[in-house]
């Protein structure tokens, strides 16, 4: 009974939500807001984006959102907000624009810190240039929070 006892502590058991992976011992993620650092700022983006980040993780996993000390810690800042032109036709102007949108995260595992990251994610969405950007970007916006929220999501607690 003691060896059965001895042998359970030493396993350290996981939860898996959505392909996902929490430690047991991990009851909270603090999240931070994350600042527009951008050239460009969008007034709406850094609020809008800190929110969906903590909805996706409250969403897919047990844990807690917490102001600080939390198991988990999330933070950064937005890095880039852009607007740039592609697909450009024969007579050198834009079929497409593409809005960019890149953040910085650093995650901090406190049970495995060879878990812990600090890098940037990127994505973009495009539209036609014919559209005005004030007319199109809340739609933009929320398509790519979303993709960058899967991304994070993913490498914090897929591990890919």
């Amino acid at each position: 009974m003691i060896a059965v006892a001895i042998l359970l502590a030493g396993c350290r058991m996981s939860v898996s939500l959505t392909g996902g992976t929490v430690d047991a011992r991990a009851k909270t993620v603090a999240i931070t807001t994350f600042p527009n650092n951008a050239t460009l700022i969008n007034p709406t983006l850094s609020q809008s984006f800190t929110t969906a980040l903590k909805d996706k993780i409250q969403g897919q996993t047990p844990l807690t959102i917490v102001d600080r000390d939390g198991d988990y810690a999330m933070e950064g800042e937005i890095t880039g907000y852009t607007v740039a032109p592609v697909a450009i036709q024969g007579n050198d102007t834009p079929a497409m624009n593409r809005l960019t949108i890149t953040v910085r995260v650093r995650f901090t595992n406190k049970f495995n810190e060879d878990l812990n990251f600090d890098q940037s994610f990127s994505r973009y969405a495009d539209y036609y240039s014919s559209q005005n950007l004030s007319s199109v970007e809340a739609s933009l916006v929320t398509e790519i929070t979303e993709a960058l929220t899967d991304d994070i999501f993913n490498k914090a607690f897929v591990n890919w």
